[in-house]
């Protein structure tokens, strides 16, 4: 089963969010108040993040990842616009979802933010990685050493949503090998952690595109 959070101050949008999946038999909804996080909501994998009155989007992320860090979480909301999804994106969501969305487009996005890979709209990715190149100390896109083979395959099975030890058995490696790998790679493309890794694996067409 896929245990999937929903934080929000309203209930009747988990009501919603509940009646909206239904027709997904593995997926297992439960309301959690942003208090109970950290122990109610411990089982959970994916959390559906809805608004707070008299807090902002990325307070109420930042508190959620604060207790729970590597959990995965879904910005939810009406009228997201790209400045929104990016700070969203660059606080530590995984994907974010208009709330007007089809039913389709939420069960594509929690099903692949749970293989490992963000879902945004692309331009709101190419802008992320833009963002986190420039904080960089050298241009990537000019200097970037191309990847040697191991380092593309083990790049694939990051953006996949494999751990260092899932990506060492089927490799027949070491798990230190893999995190040498991984550290390779970000100082290659110039960014520090591997959500950053893997959106600019997708924008620059290294990996399959999740999202339009």
């Amino acid at each position: 089963m896929v245990r999937i959070a929903v934080i929000d101050s309203d209930p009747l949008r988990f009501v919603g969010f509940r009646a909206l999946l239904s027709a997904e038999s593995d997926f297992e909804l439960e309301s959690v108040a942003l208090s109970e996080i950290g122990a109610k909501g411990a089982a959970a994998d994916l959390v559906l993040l809805g608004s707070h009155p008299g807090k902002s989007v990325i307070d109420v992320l930042t508190i959620v990842k604060a207790l729970r860090p590597g959990l995965n979480v879904i910005v939810t909301g009406y009228d997201l616009n790209d400045a929104g999804i990016l700070k969203a994106i660059s606080a530590g969501a995984k994907g974010c979802v208009d709330e007007a969305a089809s039913v389709g487009e939420f069960v594509r996005a929690i099903r692949t933010v749970l293989t490992g890979s963000v879902w945004a709209p692309r331009r709101v990715l190419s802008m992320f990685v833009d963002q986190a190149c420039r904080s960089s100390e050298h241009d990537v896109f000019a200097e970037r050493r191309p990847f040697t083979s191991r380092e593309k395959e083990v790049l694939g099975m990051l953006v996949g949503g494999c751990s260092n030890k899932e990506i060492a058995a089927p490799l027949g490696i070491q798990e230190r090998t893999v995190k040498a790998h991984v550290a390779k790679l970000f100082r290659k493309v110039g960014v520090s952690n591997r959500i950053t890794l893997s959106v600019y694996a997708t924008t620059h067409s290294l990996c399959a595109s999740r999202a339009d």
